[in-house]
């Protein structure tokens, strides 16, 4: 074929240049609008408005609950999928629709679901608060609402492939003596700890940025419940904009940071990601 049979059409090349021009004016010039912004004073500026106590714990506290959420996601998401796929579970397409309401919820009606159900107030809240558990306005609260809204992640990873694990593979394994841990461990391991990682990655940059549901569950206390994005939003609302694209530009580079690594997790191990 020609060189010349290769070259794009006129349309072509107007609905390339259309469609780089939106996603460029729609996701990277706010990106970079924000990172800007964040360093408009210089890095010493940035790292003092970061630096100020209510800044880090906000920010710790998103970091280490998104971190557990990551683990728990990556160690249930891959058993919900594997009890999905390896069995004939009633239901299932009812399940299945149930572990994407998440990603079509409000995650401010996640929140209000959560307090609702767990506030002080309802029969289960104040049953759990009997033995010592809080969930609304504390820690606990913000792990749930972030399990909630990061549900999908790793299941929709896992799934594909385990239904494309090769029947035989299993097979030859227990013909050979395997039990059925150390099948698991030879034969499914391999396969889905890359889609599980990246799900889990994903899962992780989602939860660093939870807003909605967090600022009805977690309270907004500071030094105790209130998160980065919700510290972001004050900042906003009591007229420091430099502050809150400070700490908006920090949680922005990890987000990035931890695209960029699940894609190069993805390419080298042909994994799935939970929006494909």
């Amino acid at each position: 074929m020609s060189a010349h049979a290769l070259a794009p059409t006129r349309s072509e090349k107007v609905l390339r240049g259309f469609t780089l021009l939106y996603v460029a004016g729609l996701v990277l010039v706010p990106l970079l609008a924000v990172l800007h912004f964040s360093l408009l004073d210089g890095a010493a500026a940035l790292f003092e408005r970061i630096s100020t106590p209510v800044a880090l714990a906000s920010v710790w506290l998103t970091t280490w609950t998104a971190i557990i959420v990551a683990v728990l996601n990556v160690l249930l998401g891959t058993a919900t999928a594997w009890v999905l796929v390896r069995y004939k579970v009633p239901g299932r397409a009812l399940i299945s629709a149930v572990i994407d309401l998440p990603l079509a919820i409000p995650t401010l009606v996640a929140g209000v679901m959560l307090a609702i159900l767990y506030g002080p107030t309802s029969s289960l809240g104040q049953s759990l608060e009997g033995f010592g558990i809080h969930i609304v306005f504390a820690p606990l609260g913000i792990i749930f609402a972030l399990l909630f809204v990061t549900l999908p992640f790793v299941v929709r990873a896992v799934e594909p492939v385990l239904e494309e694990v090769d029947p035989a593979e299993e097979e030859a394994a227990r013909l050979l003596g395997a039990g059925p841990f150390t099948t698991f461990k030879t034969v499914f391991l391999p396969a889905i700890l890359p889609a599980a990682l990246s799900g889990g990655i994903r899962s992780l940059g989602r939860a660093l940025g939870e807003f909605g549901s967090l600022v009805v569950i977690s309270g907004n206390i500071p030094f105790e419940t209130l998160t980065a994005p919700t510290y972001i939003f004050g900042e906003i609302e009591s007229g420091a904009p430099e502050t809150a694209a400070a700490v908006s530009g920090v949680l922005l580079m990890l987000a990035l940071a931890l695209h960029a690594f699940a894609q190069f997790l993805e390419r080298r191990t042909g994994a799935r990601h939970a929006t494909s």
